[in-house]
């Protein structure tokens, strides 16, 4: 099991606007620790959580951030109608679009996804495949 994922960046206050304007309407709560950017997922009371917390951070090694290439971090919405929201959110916050909310031909027909990036040019998904919402037709 994934316990956290973290992502790097230069700018803090930058990352915090991007990232505050979706993950709240997905159930995280922000903690921060020295500069840093805790993003901790809900959890059910009396269970284990099953989504890892999400952390950006300045690089340990004082270096500047960097995006990697082919890395990316998906984050599941509710509905289709909240993935348009979100990325519409997101893009508002700084963000850059990398594919407008949609099906993919090359993903199931349940599958609804939006891609962006962050300030620091991490690649960010957000996206649902939930059953009883219309599918992709074809």
């Amino acid at each position: 099991m994934i316990a956290y994922v973290t992502v790097g960046a230069d700018d803090i206050a930058r990352a915090e606007r991007f990232y505050s304007a979706f993950l709240p309407a997905l159930g995280y709560t922000l903690e921060t620790y020295q500069g840093d950017l805790s993003y901790i997922p809900p959890k059910v009371s009396g269970q284990i959580g099953v989504s890892p917390d999400f952390y950006v951070k300045k690089p340990f090694d004082g270096g500047s951030a960097s995006a990697g290439n082919g890395t990316m971090v998906a984050f599941e919405a509710q509905s289709q109608k909240q993935v348009r929201d979100l990325h519409a959110a997101a893009l508002a916050a700084g963000g850059c679009d990398e594919g407008q909310p949609g099906f993919r031909e090359s993903y199931g027909p349940q599958f609804y996804v939006a891609y962006l990036r962050d300030p620091q040019g991490n690649k960010i998904a957000l996206f649902t495949s939930d059953p009883n919402e219309p599918g992709r037709e074809g």
